[in-house]
């Protein structure tokens, strides 16, 4: 479904890729679920919005953030359980200044596979285990096939470019169990579940309005 304008003609969707909000529109996001989209997703320019670290630096419980869409909400509960020392990879997005933007935070699972679906890297082909997601717009009730989403048509997002994802797995903030995260490697698009005390990628995203 197309999003709505406020008088509710269908509302122009930024390309994929293009510059929005002081980074890159990566696609829509329906915090609904219900294919509406309320918020354009933006992805924080690599040179200064992508580390490497850790989920947290021990495999126990975090106070709240198990929500799939609510990026904002995860990372704010991440960042109130404890310091940068103990939650790297949320207060490294949280306390991020970039783009003249400052309300930047980790992405939550389905957050983070919007950006998989529509800023994949690399032509290799899909695994077919993951890639279902009600908040995408338009939601996708099955998992990917060998070729979609295919490699990005956002040529500075395709692999060895400026703003290319690495072949690697990225963290979200949303916590699976009290040792676990989601994690969405950007080769194969598998989805998993990961020690937080692994060290993997992390890049920032911002929301804007619809």
């Amino acid at each position: 479904m197309q999003a709505k304008a406020a008088n509710n003609w269908p509302a122009v969707v930024p390309v994929v890729g293009s510059a929005l909000g002081g980074g890159f529109f990566a696609g829509q996001i329906s915090t609904a679920g219900n294919g509406i989209a309320d918020y354009n997703l933006v992805i924080g320019p690599k040179s200064s919005a992508q580390t490497n670290n850790q989920y947290k630096n021990a495999q126990t419980a975090t106070a709240g953030a198990d929500s799939v869409i609510n990026g904002p909400q995860n990372t704010a509960d991440i960042v109130a359980d404890g310091n940068s020392t103990v939650y790297p990879c949320a207060h490294f997005c949280n306390d991020l200044t970039t783009g003249g933007q400052t309300d930047w935070y980790m992405p939550a699972k389905n957050e983070l596979e919007v950006c998989y679906f529509n800023l994949k890297p690399d032509p290799v082909a899909n695994r077919l285990v993951s890639g279902i997601n009600a908040n995408a717009v338009p939601a996708r009730a099955s998992n990917y096939t060998a070729g979609n989403p295919a490699q990005t048509s956002a040529s500075a997002f395709q692999v060895g470019n400026s703003e290319a994802f690495d072949n690697e797995i990225y963290w979200s903030s949303t916590e699976t169990s009290a040792t676990n995260a989601s994690a969405q490697d950007f080769y194969y698009g598998t989805q998993s579940s990961r020690n937080k005390d692994n060290s993997d990628r992390v890049r920032a995203v911002r929301r804007v309005p619809v």
